[in-house]
């Protein structure tokens, strides 16, 4: 009897100990930090001690985050944290820069850290603050190394793609080698690109052969003269069996002015820019204007709008081109997208592009055979092209978005609604 009431006192002891443990768990997490951020699986296993709430409304700091590559080829990722509510006035902007060579999961912690330094600021004024150990996990150099490259990265690759089955394959060759140096004041760009494409079909008896291949020589030279304007211009050689040219060859010198200053690119940008400058060509095949080379003079203005939000992101870009010789012969293009917060847990998709093509001096005065134009290896007379996409998705549920479940695959949460 006696080893019985022990029992009892025991699992007694045991539930009470559990039932603090658990009411001071559920207490931490009711006085978790509120934040509204794109976050993924290792995020919040990473940093549990926040709440993730699935609308900015409800949030006390929102997280807005953008990439732009680096001239390494790597990526500068930058977060801007704004509070709201209580913390409202309070903004911090955190910056990282990855290496081209680093794994996906180096990144991944990269990310994690910077994102747990910003939040500190605002983690220090709830009550989790006393349960927060802050360290440092590399002794300091006592000397400062200088870059051997001189800010130079080089970039090679090689990729192929083999296809096949019994009456068909398709081999696919690309290549490339390119350098560049980007300072402050400086940005240098030199690419040198191959591609090349076999497809063999076999129809009954009949075999047919497709071949595409392009070559590409490009170099881009820019000077900053502050943070709004800019000077530099690109050089182009390229060959290309689709666009029927043997050899084109472009120099455009310009000059950009950004609105907003350079130092703010990844949040917003609108950046104008002129060039003009000298283009020769010549065809493979003679041309619907019977030309088999051409010296030609052009000049070109685009626009870029660029911005960050917590409402959203745009991305626009417009260009024109046209040949001095003939101001009929010219080229709009207009591209961009857009992701759009219409209200809580509905967002609006959209993005495409859209050419007025009048500038098809290359195209072959013999036309495309039928297995050219099926297959798409020579360049065919438009007036326009285009593309599209769009998607509508609404969330709704729980506000809190913490809890990460990995098992048989997907990923727990709220009912979603996604129509494309």
């Amino acid at each position: 009897m006696k080893k019985i009431l022990i029992s009892i006192l025991l699992i007694f002891t045991s539930l009470f100990s559990f039932g603090q443990v658990a009411n001071e768990t559920d207490t931490l997490r009711k006085d978790a930090l509120r934040v509204y951020m794109e976050s993924d699986d290792f995020i919040r296993q990473e940093i549990p001690y926040i709440n993730y709430v699935r609308d900015i409304k409800d949030a006390q700091v929102y997280i807005i985050s953008s990439k732009q590559r680096t001239g390494s080829g790597g990526n500068e990722f930058t977060f801007y944290l704004v509070g709201q509510h209580e913390f409202e006035g309070m903004k911090d902007t955190l910056q990282f820069v990855s290496s081209p060579d680093y794994t996906e999961d180096q990144i991944r912690q990269l990310e994690v850290n910077t994102l747990k330094q910003g939040l500190m600021r605002y983690v220090q004024t709830t009550p989790l603050a006393k349960h927060i150990i802050i360290s440092f996990s590399q002794p300091m150099s006592q000397e400062v190394t200088t870059d051997n490259w001189d800010s130079w990265v080089f970039r090679t690759s090689v990729n192929g793609f083999l296809n096949g089955q019994k009456t068909y394959n398709s081999n696919q060759i690309f290549g490339s080698v390119s350098a560049s140096r980007i300072t402050p004041d400086w940005k240098m760009d030199f690419g040198v690109d191959y591609s090349y494409n076999l497809d063999r079909f076999e129809i009954g008896e009949e075999i047919i052969k497709s071949i595409n291949q392009s070559k590409s020589f490009e170099t881009l030279v820019v000077r900053s003269l502050g943070e709004h304007w800019s000077v530099g211009g690109t050089t182009k050689i390229r060959s290309s069996s689709f666009n029927n040219y043997k050899l084109k060859v472009s120099a455009m010198p310009g000059i950009e002015y950004d609105l907003y200053p350079y130092s703010e690119s990844t949040r917003r940008q609108l950046r104008l820019l002129y060039s003009a400058g000298y283009i020769y060509q010549s065809y493979m095949d003679t041309t619907i204007y019977d030309k088999l080379e051409e010296h030609l003079w052009g000049h070109s203005l685009s626009a870029a709008y660029q911005v960050v939000q917590k409402w959203g992101s745009i991305d626009l870009t417009m260009n024109w081109f046209n040949y001095l010789h003939d101001f009929s012969k010219n080229n709009l293009s207009l591209s961009g997208s857009m992701n759009i917060r219409i209200a809580k847990g509905l967002n609006f998709n959209f993005g495409g592009g859209a050419s007025l093509i009048h500038d098809q001096l290359a195209l072959v005065k013999g036309g495309a055979s039928t297995e050219e134009i099926l297959l798409r290896r020579k360049e065919l007379a438009t007036a326009y092209q285009y593309f599209t996409y769009f998607g509508l998705s609404y969330t709704f549920g729980s506000i809190y978005n913490n809890v990460v479940n990995p098992r048989f695959g997907g990923s727990s949460g709220g009912m979603q609604i996604i129509i494309n």
